[in-house]
C-alpha cells in the first residue's frame, strides 16, 4: 500500500533537516553500497527441444560428402536429447565437462547455461578422469584400434596403427569428428567422438571413450575450440 503523498513529503522533508543537523557537526564518511545480487537465472531459454526442433537437429545431415542418416529419435531416451540446459557443473565458460556415470557431456556456456548432450560410455571411457586439454580434433577421422584392442578382438589387425588405421566412413566407429585428450602434453588415448550406434546412447558399451550421435558430435566440433579444458568425473 503507497502513503499518502502529503505524508511521504513531511516525511521526505523530515529527513532531509535531520541529515543537514548530522551534517554540521560529524564528519561526512563514505558508506558502502553492496553490490546488486548477480541473477540466479539463466540468460538463454532452457525449453526442452520439441518435435519439430529434435526433427531438424536429428534429421539427416549430409557433411563432406557422406551422408548421416536420421536418428530415430523417439527411441531414445529424452534426457539424452542436445539440449541448453541450467548449468549444473560449476565450471567456467568454455569448460567442457563429461559427467560418466549420468551419461552426459556439457559445455559450459557464460550467463549460467550448458549446453547438454547424451554420450554412450565404453571400457576405456571408465580408464581415466581428471582434467585435460583437447590437444586435436579430426573431421572423419581414421580408426586405428590401439594394440590392447587388436589382441582382445584380433578381426581388428587389418585396421592396426601399423596397417594405417579403418578409412573415414560412416560406419568407422570413431564417427564424423573425433577430439583428442591430452595431459601435460602426453596424449590421454580419452577420446570424444561420434558412432553411428545411436542405441548405445545412455549406456556403457563394450569399447570405445565417450560417444555421441553423429549430429551431435559435429555440433560439439564447432563450439569447442582446440586447447579447450575438459574435466571428466567419473
Amino acid at each position: 500500500m503507497f502513503d499518502p503523498p502529503l505524508s511521504r513529503r513531511a516525511f521526505l522533508l523530515g529527513t532531509l533537516s535531520a541529515t543537514g543537523v548530522l551534517a554540521g557537526c560529524t564528519t561526512p564518511r563514505y558508506v558502502p553500497v553492496a553490490a546488486p545480487p548477480v541473477p540466479q537465472f539463466a540468460t538463454r531459454p532452457v525449453l526442452a527441444p520439441e518435435d519439430p526442433e529434435l526433427e531438424a537437429i536429428y534429421g539427416p545431415v549430409v557433411d563432406d560428402g557422406f551422408m548421416i542418416p536420421p536418428v530415430p529419435y523417439q527411441k531414445i531416451d529424452p534426457k539424452f536429447y542436445r539440449q541448453r540446459v541450467p548449468d549444473p557443473t560449476g565450471e567456467p565458460p568454455g569448460t567442457v565437462v563429461v559427467d560418466t556415470p549420468e551419461r552426459l557431456l556439457y559445455v559450459v556456456e557464460p550467463g549460467g547455461t550448458a549446453m547438454r548432450y547424451g554420450v554412450g560410455i565404453g571400457r576405456e571411457g571408465f580408464a581415466w578422469e581428471g582434467e585435460g586439454i583437447i590437444h586435436w580434433r579430426q573431421k572423419w577421422p581414421r580408426w586405428k584400434p590401439p594394440a590392447e584392442m587388436v589382441a582382445r578382438q584380433p578381426q581388428l589387425a587389418q585396421y592396426s596403427i601399423e596397417k594405417g588405421g579403418m578409412p573415414p566412413g560412416l560406419d568407422n566407429p570413431l564417427g564424423a569428428r573425433a577430439l583428442y585428450i591430452f595431459q601435460n602434453g602426453k596424449d590421454t588415448l580419452y577420446r570424444l567422438h561420434g558412432s553411428p550406434e545411436w542405441r548405445s546412447i545412455g549406456k556403457a558399451v563394450s569399447s570405445g571413450c565417450v560417444r555421441l550421435m553423429n549430429q551431435d558430435v559435429i555440433d560439439l566440433y564447432e563450439r569447442v575450440p582446440y586447447h579447450a579444458r575438459i574435466v571428466v568425473r567419473q
